[in-house]
């Protein structure tokens, strides 16, 4: 058996545009979420749960924060993060 590198012809290019199934999509959870949902209130909430998960660290312990951190396995302050404030 040989192997013909030259395309054949009896395929038929074709692309699909997902763009519009995606918008639905989100627009769907964004719904399904209901009139209720406040994303501002649900940022705010985890950013102070994440304050309140690292406070009271002892000296090692805030050490071992910052080390991880600075590694990139825990999300550390950065421009964008609700404020607990």
């Amino acid at each position: 058996m040989n192997y013909d590198p030259a395309p054949c012809s009896d395929l038929v290019d074709f692309g699909i545009d997902l763009t519009v199934e995606e918008a639905r999509r989100r627009a769907e959870v964004v719904a399904a979420l209901g009139p209720d949902w406040d994303p501002v209130a649900v940022l705010r909430e985890e950013e102070a749960a994440h304050a309140l998960l690292y406070s009271g660290l002892d000296e090692e312990q805030q050490r071992i924060h910052a080390m991880l951190v600075a590694a990139g396995v825990l999300p550390g302050e950065v421009p964008g993060r609700a404020s607990s404030a």
